[in-house]
């Protein structure tokens, strides 16, 4: 129902209500009836459930096959080393993501306690949860509105909704009805919203909405029925698990079939199968990515981006939208005095302005006709305030103060020497405030008038120029006028000045005996100013191929305006109002979405809209936000970027990243440490994935032969030890210089594009092709015992040195630098080490099957290993000289 298009009385009807209230017995059977007024809670999953989820993967289900197979046959061995990866792999993933979702709990939480209202005709406070739809509540400074409401009175009421429709300054409220059905939550000024808090004034309300059909409560309903998207690389690591499935199988029944052929025995050729198996699937993967992206998180942490959910850091490398709140993320979430225009002159707001004739006049006027006050109780964060000083009140008064007292004029002192004597609130409907106030010398007194510019002129008959006061006359009200558009143009905020003399106290303070006659001083622009580093990180998601929109609750002109100062639109072609996007169908919408920018006056129905198209278009979307009103996109965005100081429990609640210092930069840093991660996953996967290839391609080649090279346990030793420290020391490699300077990759691409399919293959082939030759070379020289050991030792050494080839697949590793990876350098060590200890310790060795080697066996097993680098840099040499670079980089 558009209550906000009806008159008191028709709303008063519809709601079979009056202005005393309803009684006692209709509460309570509309309680009965509509419930509490409060906000429905999600059902969390249980630890087991969330542990149990880790499980949902298709690689991770072949491994348990493996491990149960294993079990059977009498190797036990095999399965216990496969479940303890398997179960440290759930372990890493339960432990970062078991935050409870507190979303929906932290809306809760801002609803108000208590709640005076009238029933029976009685005045009365009842808990906030037991308000029913007709209700009359009555609201005063301080107040948090508990239920939707329709204003009914209002006495200069205001609210702050920032939260929640994304305006920076609070909302006047009237009573009077109001036309069209289709305005925005932030022009719908006769409706009080639950969660919104009294800034100003007094006023008397009607509820018309509680619990989930508040507006505030279909926020909680968009939040609770998101669904939770897969990210990319999940995306991608799933069809891979897909891929190994085929593959695994293919290739168990193709050799069980041979041998069973060739006459072998078929438990032999089980066991064979799955030593395959286990050489197939790369059972660290999921664990080594987890690793890496939690590691990816504690740098993150360390430069103020805090993730909430592993994931979000591979997404974040591949965000090519980044769509953002205006109020608070882009800007100050804090008005400033810009400009001022005083004897006929445009002044930046500096102290230039006191030596400006009028200046001293106009920064009086500005501190003493104010309600505001100075805190020294208080501290203030650095930059909060440009005086440094903790200033209560309205935020458009509290920028007044603030910028008279940084530039050396303390209301204080000017209080002591000039009382306030008389005043006349603000009003909403005058659109005017006065204050009188005693002068230092000769008894007299004077009056400060602020105000609508329009408004004031018009009550002004003189204007302050070169120290004189002159007659207002039409050209200076031209001149004044056209100032005014220029500083609103500019999305400005524009209050003017006048004052008036007295002899004596007025009997009667009233408008019409107080505010006429009036000598103009000036005029003041304020804004919620762009955050200064902002512009540069826009400048710099431009270079990375990164498309910054700006979604917000506030007016046209001044999005535009702020949209043009940080880079983000060139004209005002790129801007679209919730209005007249509702006028655009879902079809249209998703075709036209690449033509804006920045979306102003937008109710978070169209968040989620404008998140949906682009997404639509097969773009990964950020979305950043800190209120209320952001948390519906948030959780719709591929990643929700919450604002950790400013932003609400409950923008936090639903993002995947915080952060820490509210700063827009810090989204361009974790961007940078996405890709980078994700390069870093992209190595890990193409070392391992190589290096099973070896293991699978030794393995079906010599049994082909008849060969018997390698156990399972050789297998699993060599891909939990000599995989699993050099693939986590690629997690660690620094990022290239150009890493944000390429577009993002396309959440389509395939994981292996950019040489890691080819590297895979090649390299793989280059591993198997070497340990065969050894194999060989010993099965031609010495026993059986030594041949397997010396295949079992070239397999593990040549997966240790083919790390440092993966660091790169186009540079050499004298570009790159052998020691710049210093965890590279340990992980070798620590795996070779363990490595040759299995073949050197008595009791051990018979464990693993392995026997002791001579020194030129060491030797060849060495001299094997350090080929693959040779040939490796002359493969990446022929590619740099082919021009392949940078395509396979």
């Amino acid at each position: 129902m558009p209550y906000h298009t009806l008159d008191h009385g028709e709303v008063l009807r519809r709601l079979e209500s009056a202005k005393n209230g309803l009684t006692t017995p209709e509460a309570a059977q509309r309680l009965e009836h509509y419930g509490k007024n409060m906000l429905q809670e999600t059902k969390k999953k249980s630890l087991l459930a969330k542990f149990m989820e880790q499980f949902k993967n298709v690689m991770i289900f072949i491994l348990l096959a493996a491990a149960i197979l294993s079990g059977i046959l009498g190797e036990w061995t095999d399965t216990v080393i496969i479940l303890l990866v398997v179960i440290l792999n759930a372990v890493l993933g339960v432990i970062q993501e078991n935050k409870a979702e507190q979303a929906l709990e932290a809306l809760k939480s801002m609803s108000s306690p208590m709640a005076r209202i009238r029933r029976d005709g009685q005045v009365m406070e009842i808990k906030s949860e037991e308000l029913v739809p007709g209700d009359i509540v009555l609201l005063e400074a301080g107040n948090v509105v508990p239920a939707d409401l329709r204003v009914l009175e209002s006495a200069s009421l205001q609210t702050e909704e920032a939260a929640l429709t994304g305006e920076s300054l609070p909302s006047d409220k009237h009573a009077g009805a109001l036309e069209g059905t289709d305005l925005a939550l932030g022009d719908r000024t006769n409706m009080a919203y639950m969660s919104s808090s009294v800034t100003y004034g007094r006023g008397v309300g009607v509820v018309t909405a509680t619990g989930m059909l508040t507006e505030v409560g279909r926020i909680a309903g968009f939040i609770a029925q998101a669904e939770q998207d897969v990210t990319p690389l999940q995306k991608k690591l799933d069809e891979l698990g897909k891929y190994f499935t085929y593959i695994i199988l293919g290739v168990c029944v193709v050799i069980f079939a041979v041998g069973i052929l060739e006459g072998r025995e078929m438990l032999d050729m089980l066991l064979t199968s799955i030593s395959l198996a286990v050489a197939a699937i790369p059972e660290g993967l999921p664990a080594i990515v987890t690793i890496i992206l939690a590691l990816g998180v504690q740098r993150m942490a360390k430069r103020k981006a805090i993730i909430r959910k592993l994931p979000a850091v591979e997404t974040l490398g591949s965000t090519e939208i980044i769509c953002s709140d205006k109020t608070g993320t882009l800007t100050l979430n804090q008005m400033t005095v810009e400009k001022l225009f005083v004897n006929g002159q445009s002044i930046e707001a500096t102290d230039a302005v006191k030596s400006e004739s009028g200046g001293e006049l106009l920064l009086q006027a500005m501190t003493l006709c104010n309600d505001s006050s100075i805190d020294e109780s208080k501290e203030v964060k650095a930059g909060k305030t440009k005086s440094g000083k903790a200033i209560i009140g309205d935020p458009t008064e509290t920028a007044l103060v603030d910028y008279a007292l940084s530039i050396g004029v303390d209301k204080r002192e000017l209080e002591k020497r000039n009382p306030r004597k008389r005043e006349l609130p603000f009003d909403s409907d005058r659109k005017l405030m006065t204050t009188v106030h005693a002068q230092e010398q000769g008894g007299e007194f004077r009056a400060y008038t602020k105000g609508a510019p329009d408004v004031l002129l018009s009550k002004c008959s003189y204007i302050y120029e070169a120290g004189h006061v002159v007659p207002l006359t039409d050209e200076h009200s031209r001149q004044i006028t056209a100032r005014n558009k220029q500083l609103a143009d500019e999305a400005l905020r524009v209050l003017a000045f006048a004052y008036r003399d007295y002899g004596e106290l007025l009997d009667e303070m009233t408008p019409e005996s107080a505010e006429t006659e009036l000598v103009f001083i000036g005029l003041c622009g304020m804004i919620d100013p762009p955050r200064d580093e902002v512009r540069d990180a826009v400048a710099v998601c431009r270079k990375a191929g990164i498309r910054p929109v700006m979604i917000t609750g506030d007016h046209r002109d001044t999005a535009a305006a702020i949209a043009k100062r940080l880079g983000i639109i060139d004209d005002d072609r790129s801007v679209l109002t919730g209005r007249e996007l509702d006028k655009i169908s879902e079809a249209d919408f998703a075709e036209k979405v690449t033509d804006y920018s920045v979306y102003a006056r937008v109710s978070p129905e169209h968040k989620v809209r404008i998140v949906k198209a682009w997404r639509q278009k097969g773009k990964i979307v950020a979305m950043t936000g800190d209120g209320v009103n952001d948390a519906p996109a948030l959780k719709s965005a591929d990643i929700g970027v919450g604002m950790g100081i400013t932003g609400t429990d409950v923008a936090k609640g639903v993002s995947d990243m915080v952060l820490a210092d509210d700063n827009f930069t810090t989204i361009v840093v974790a961007v940078e440490e996405g890709r980078k991660v994700y390069s870093n996953i992209r190595k890990a996967i193409q070392f391992l994935l190589s290096a099973n290839l070896g293991e699978v391609l030794t393995l079906f080649i010599a049994t082909m032969i008849g060969w018997r090279i390698l156990e399972p346990i050789h297998i699993l030793w060599i891909n939990l030890v000599t995989d699993t420290l050099p693939a986590l020391a690629l997690g660690l490699e620094k990022a290239g210089e150009d890493v944000m300077k390429r577009k993002p990759r396309k959440s389509s691409s395939s994981i292996f594009a950019g040489g890691v399919g080819a590297g895979i293959v090649y390299q793989g082939i280059i591993e198997a092709a070497l340990t065969l030759l050894v194999y060989y070379w010993a099965h031609t020289h010495y026993d059986e015992g030594v041949a397997v050991t010396m295949a079992f030792a070239t397999l593990g050494l040549l997966q240790i040195t083919h790390a440092f080839n993966v660091r790169s697949n186009t540079k050499s590793l004298f570009q790159i630098g052998w020691f710049t990876n210093r965890f590279m350098l340990g992980a070798s060590l620590i795996s070779g080490l363990l490595l040759v200890l299995v073949i050197i310790i008595p009791g051990l060795n018979e464990w693993f099957g392995v026997e002791h080697l001579s020194g030129l066996q060491w030797g060849i097993v060495c001299g094997a290993a350090i080929a693959i680098v040779v040939i490796v840099e002359i493969v990446k040499l022929f590619l740099r000289m082919s021009g392949k670079g940078k395509t396979w980089d």
